[in-house]
């Protein structure tokens, strides 16, 4: 696939393009594979036995506030930058960020960077199956680094709180984008997290990531487009994206910024947080 055929060229690279740069200085490879508890998957082990070569890991749930009940909360900044330091991971540096089901926890470690100050991030398109099926090759074990600096800085306005998105509805100045499967937007399946109500926050419309991730790609931009206009969203008008824990709503971050019409902010707790407060639940389709 010629890299003018990707999705969004200042989004993504290509495999042909990260196999014809493997080792390149400057460039660091991120493999930010996490998968949902009843998967019974783990990203790090799965890192260990093959990666793209070179390529470090991003735990997700290891490079959060460890301090908070939810799931995988964004880190301090403290944090953030040693945890990146000690990947070898710079500010400055390239960094191409891939995960093994195609595109599912890669965004959220893309936006994750970007929201931390990293200048230069990509997503590897079709991800670790592409790379795979394509015959390139794979190391195990723990990858190599070299010292880098990361000054982190957190761009607080990228992430909404509670607080924030219940306030921004109750005013009318904002549209919530639910990122989760629609039988459990609508509230007809039990949560998978323990302690969690079924149902979706009041107001918010439900657009579900199986309708922009085809194949383990981003869908093109006139799907995308259609898509949201489906889901009742005015891209005139400013959008939070939410989903059960802060991870997939990423990729509708990434479809949005896609289309040209970037969120206003990404709900970090999402349905984890709002299910289990005291907060109204509404259940049954959008409103």
């Amino acid at each position: 696939m010629p890299e003018t055929d990707l999705p969004d060229v200042s989004r993504f690279v290509s495999t042909e393009w990260l196999a014809a740069h493997l080792g390149a200085p400057n460039l660091v490879i991120v493999d930010g594979s996490w998968h949902m508890p009843a998967t019974g998957r783990n990203g790090r082990e799965e890192y260990i036995k093959a990666h793209i070569p070179g390529a470090v890991f991003f735990d997700i749930d290891a490079i959060s506030d460890l301090s908070s009940p939810l799931p995988h909360m964004l880190p301090s900044e403290t944090l953030f930058r040693a945890a990146m330091e000690s990947l070898g991971i710079g500010r400055q540096m390239k960094i191409v960020v891939y995960d093994t089901q195609g595109l599912f926890s890669a965004p959220r470690v893309w936006w994750t960077l970007r929201a931390f100050g990293a200048v230069d991030v990509a997503i590897l398109d079709g991800g670790f199956p592409k790379w795979l099926a394509e015959d390139r090759p794979t190391e195990s074990g723990e990858a190599p680094y070299l010292p880098a600096h990361f000054d982190a800085r957190l761009d607080r306005d990228w992430v909404a709180s509670l607080e924030d998105v219940a306030n921004r509805l109750a005013t009318r100045s904002v549209q919530v984008l639910d990122a989760r499967a629609a039988e459990r937007f609508r509230g007809e399946v039990p949560e998978p997290r323990a302690g969690v109500r079924p149902g979706h926050i009041p107001g918010a419309r439900n657009l579900p990531v199986s309708e922009v991730v085809k194949d383990g790609r981003l869908a093109d931009p006139v799907s995308i487009r259609r898509a949201v206009a489906a889901a009742g969203i005015d891209l005139s008008r400013p959008v939070i994206t939410s989903c059960g824990s802060g991870v997939t709503a990423a990729i509708l971050w990434l479809a949005l910024e896609t289309i040209g019409a970037p969120p206003s902010a990404l709900y970090d707790g999402s349905w984890t947080e709002w299910g289990s407060s005291d907060k109204p639940v509404a259940t049954g389709p959008a409103d």
